[in-house]
């Protein structure tokens, strides 16, 4: 769904099925697409991986950013990549826009703050590429599925800020059946701590098993879709996020990653999916 459109979900059965998540390893980088030598200043500091271009005037405008050793403030300044740009004292490199999408295994966690940690999903894409790149959102310890890494600050904002409710869609798996009367509960939506929340669609992902549960949702909230079915006196047993931002893990095997194809970029930076 573009963006800009703001249309209430309408609450519906819909058909998700399972994913397939056998198949290839490990993936080869697709070629990028060659950058002007001369760039605005704030988008040179955002393909640095180190803010959003809108953050990035505010440390200019801040005075926290220097170009050949004097401090620039004035928003749309132009430079070279091969100029001496720091924030901070700290000299900025000029990398290209790496992205990856690994296929998350259950048991790691998703944190930069800590990347030696034991069983970091940092660990997995260690040796993918020598930019410095990062989890978009996180998945917490025990739920799997599609977590794309980059070092684009500015979509990693589109990508995460509660504002753009981008879709994701889940496999859940529970300790029992759910009930007609919490299906439509969950389809109709309710209050939660937090405020209200409703699914954008829910489907039985086999026809005689009402334990495994496809939810497609477009909230960002912390832990939502546990806290959906907790809520209602449900165990999650399995987690597993099949889609995200128009990403699936289709013919990615558990605990592998890929490279992003050019596609794949292209239709991310227009923001072309739901």
């Amino acid at each position: 769904m573009n963006d800009k459109q703001h249309r209430k979900p309408v609450p519906r059965r819909r058909k998700m099925g399972k994913q397939n998540i056998k198949g290839s390893v490990k993936g080869k980088q697709s070629p990028m697409s060659q950058e002007d030598d001369i760039i605005r200043l704030n988008r040179f500091i955002a393909a640095a991986g180190i803010c959003s271009r809108r953050e990035a005037d505010e440390l200019i405008q801040a005075g926290l950013v220097s170009v050949n050793g004097k401090i620039v403030t004035e928003l749309g300044t132009k430079v070279k990549k091969q100029d001496d740009i720091r924030y901070n004292g700290e000299r900025i490199k000029s990398e290209k826009s790496v992205y990856l999408l690994l296929n998350k295994p259950k048991d790691f966690i998703t944190t930069v703050k800590d990347p030696h940690a034991p069983r970091n999903v940092m660990a997995l894409v260690k040796n993918a590429c020598t930019e410095r790149i990062y989890p978009v959102g996180r998945l917490d310890r025990n739920t799997t599925g599609v977590l794309l890494f980059t070092n684009d600050g500015e979509m990693t904002k589109t990508l995460t800020h509660p504002s753009y409710k981008k879709k994701k869609v889940y496999h859940v798996t529970l300790d029992k059946a759910v009930s007609s009367t919490d299906f439509k509960k969950i389809l109709e939506g309710f209050e939660l701590d937090d405020g209200f929340i409703q699914a954008d669609a829910l489907s039985y992902t086999e026809p005689n098993d009402r334990k495994n549960i496809g939810l497609e949702i477009h909230s960002g909230r912390n832990k939502i879709v546990r806290r959906i079915f907790e809520h209602l006196g449900y165990r999650v047993r399995k987690l597993d996020r099949v889609y995200f931002a128009g990403l699936t893990k289709k013919g990615l095997t558990r605990g592998h990653w890929r490279f992003l194809t050019e596609k794949e970029i292209s239709i991310l930076k227009m923001g072309a999916y739901q």
